[in-house]
């Protein structure tokens, strides 16, 4: 990592308040509108310069700064100004919080990008960048088409909110990220506004928002099928209405890296580029493992530099840069490698694609053999999965996947003297039967080397009830064989010769996937009929094309955080534990988002944070969720001491859903807010 401390620019930054359409009040629906916190990262110069925008609920004085001042002032110091807005209700903006990706966060984006595109030091041009829930509501507001915004950077973020984000997959309900992300939502947004950038009125806006806080995981659950609330925010239900360029980034180790793979397959090619490395749910210059990183910040400076400075109309010749003249899709190819649950850098190499599909891709079908199988998964199986959101962290990845594989259904075909390259989404078509009316069915493609362990290569997963659509949910003809075909998730890997391909077909898959009453039962395949397809990518076809490098990753100078050793014993990131009289299991995870931190304006910022997981092998109602959380926000200097508490809770049985939630606030030692809320949800799908 090289840490840049001269640039070309020398910079400056300062803290406004953006006013939202409808005046300048911060209360909520007072009739007045209320203000954005926004902190402006600014080239000196006398020129106007173009803005880049980022836009998260993630508390810009706090939780994302480290993070924020390793990229903005690099921007700002060539010649950017590079701006982070806290989206409403959160960190010391004004109002309330809202669901996520709602129609007023996507308005108040649109006014921020107006109210940018007019200052005095804006050219007019404005660019959005981010990462997750920044990279997504990035595309949505490029979706609403604001003039100014005039191009997009992209980072694991999601095109499709239903079944390519954290509530929903294949049609079945997430148990690891729905239950996860929707608590550790619920915390997020009970955090106080810091009275250091907001003032003495800080209390009455914490308590405003506390008293508007509603679990996000009761609306989530609301809509088990794929509806209007998902549709809203999808930009692939009309992609043709993003306006701006879009560079599009992903890792193979993001579950939201197919979200690449579809907008360079249907923006205008001279308006996207694809970009999907080896990396987790981070930003590619960070070097948090798998890696390696690369220089994504000066790979984004060209881009802006194309569609924000005016060098568009330009190629490669003078005044251009070429980042157009860049494939398609660039790509990293992992070479075969022994399972762990962290990688520092992965094997492998970088392939570029011209178009996508690429005709340098072949489908190739590998067709199941033997007599029909009865597969009834334990209920445990998936523990073995690995973490959904992969960060970087020691015990993220899956490990060997031998024992997964012991509970699944599994055909191997053996590679040959040549390696097998596979670039893109596999699909499964599984010939099945069942005697039960709702179930799923879960693929694992592994790799399997001579000495027998096996490397999750991808995975993907169908809700049988949704096997007509996810939009509808349409129970099993009991007794019946039909024919199911499903994607897996996208790929770049090379299977090495010698070594075989396992698919691995399993009727379980705990805590991603929560299982439905009567699921325990199975299903049988047919072989005969069933198979699956391999999109087997042409080794040779880099040979008479440019290399595909990247500049060593760079940042600006660190914020100066220190994370303060503890006395405690640190839990273990995962922890499997077996009751062994009772046949039950329990997952129990520590995310790890942070710990405990100190800012250098004094704040000391503690987290705590435990996820576990329950289920009894052998039936799936036993199925439980937990997750607390423990977050202290404190200034000894000025005694300002908030802490938040919360607890939620998801169990299934044969009618529905049952959640239990709990919220406590204290300043000091006095409790400000407590409340509970336990709600039935019906399952009528998912």
């Amino acid at each position: 990592m090289i840490i840049r401390s001269e640039f070309p620019y020398e910079t400056v930054h300062e803290d406004v308040r953006i006013p939202m359409p409808g005046g300048t009040s911060q209360a909520e629906g007072s009739g007045g509108g209320v203000e954005l916190y926004a902190r402006i990262w600014r080239p000196i110069t006398d020129d106007p310069v173009p803005a880049l925008l980022e836009y998260l609920p993630y508390r810009l004085t706090d939780w994302t700064a480290p993070r924020d001042w390793q990229r903005h002032p690099w921007y700002a110091g060539h010649g950017y100004a590079s701006v982070r807005v806290d989206v409403r209700g959160h960190g010391c903006s004004g109002g309330n919080p809202g669901d996520e990706y709602d129609a007023r966060e996507l308005a108040d984006g649109v006014a921020v990008v107006e109210w940018l595109a007019a200052q005095p030091w804006c050219t007019g041009s404005v660019g959005m960048f981010g990462i997750s829930w920044g990279g997504s509501n990035s595309l949505q507001i490029a979706a609403l088409a604001p003039e100014a915004l005039k191009a997009v950077v992209t980072v694991c973020s999601t095109d499709d909110r239903y079944d390519n984000d954290v509530h929903y997959m294949g049609g079945s309900v997430l148990a690891v990220d729905m239950h996860a992300w929707a608590a550790t939502m619920l915390a997020f947004a009970a955090r106080p506004p810091d009275p250091l950038f907001v003032g003495d009125g800080w209390r009455e806006q914490w308590l405003a928002r506390l008293e508007s806080v509603e679990p996000p995981i009761h609306t989530w659950l609301a809509h088990q099928t794929r509806d209007d609330y998902w549709r809203h925010g999808s930009v692939c239900e009309d992609y043709p209405a993003i306006g701006a360029a879009v560079l599009a980034v992903g890792g193979w180790h993001d579950p939201y890296r197919d979200t690449v793979l579809r907008l360079v397959s249907h923006l205008p090619a001279d308006r996207v580029r694809g970009l999907i490395g080896p990396w987790s749910h981070q930003y590619p210059d960070r070097g948090l493992p798998p890696g390696p990183s690369i220089g994504f910040l000066q790979e984004t400076l060209r881009w802006w530099d194309h569609w924000l400075k005016g060098d568009a109309d330009s190629t490669s010749g003078a005044g251009g840069n070429g980042v157009m003249d860049e494939p398609l899709l660039r790509s990293w190819i992992s070479d075969s490698h022994p399972p762990a649950t962290t990688y520092e850098e992965l094997p492998g190499r970088w392939v570029g694609d011209a178009e996508w599909p690429s005709p340098a891709v072949t489908p190739v079908t590998y067709a199941l053999q033997g007599a029909p199988v009865a597969v009834a998964s334990p209920q445990h199986t998936g523990l073995d999965a690995g973490r959904f959101f992969p960060f970087g962290n020691a015990a993220d990845l899956p490990p060997d996947q031998r024992e997964e594989d012991a509970k699944s259904a599994c055909f191997e075909f053996p590679v040959g003297r040549e390696p097998v390259e596979v670039l893109g989404r596999a699909q499964v078509t599984a010939r099945l039967r069942m005697d039960v009316p709702y179930g799923q069915v879960v693929a694992r493609l592994c790799d399997v080397a001579p000495d027998g362990s096996s490397t999750l290569v991808t995975r993907g997963a169908l809700n049988l009830s949704a096997r007509l659509g996810r939009d509808k949910a349409v129970p099993w003809p009991v007794g019946a064989y039909e024919d199911v075909v499903f994607e897996l998730n996208g790929i770049g890997h090379r299977f090495a010769a010698g070594h075989r391909i396992r698919l691995a077909l399993s009727s379980a898959y705990w805590p991603w996937i929560w299982p439905r009453a009567g699921s325990e039962a199975g299903w049988t395949l047919d072989p005969a009929g069933s198979s699956v397809v391999l999109p087997v990518r042409d080794a040779g076809a880099d040979a008479s094309g440019p290399e595909v490098a990247f500049e060593p990753p760079e940042q600006a100078g660190p914020l100066g955080v220190s994370y303060p050793a503890t006395l405690d014993e640190p839990r273990p990131e995962r922890l499997v534990v077996r009751d062994v009289a009772r046949g039950r299991w329990r997952l129990e995870v520590d995310p790890r988002y942070g710990g405990t931190r100190v800012y250098p304006d004094g704040l000391e910022y503690g987290e705590d944070a435990e996820e576990v997981y329950e289920i009894d092998s052998a039936d799936p109602l036993s199925a439980r969720t937990r997750s607390e959380w423990r977050i202290r926000l404190h200034r000894p200097e000025s005694g300002w001491d908030a802490r938040i508490e919360t607890r939620s809770e998801i169990s299934c049985d044969e009618g529905g859903f049952v959640t239990s939630n709990e919220v406590v606030c204290r300043e000091g030692e006095e409790v400000v807010f407590h409340r509970t809320w336990e709600r039935r949800l019906p399952r009528a799908a998912g």
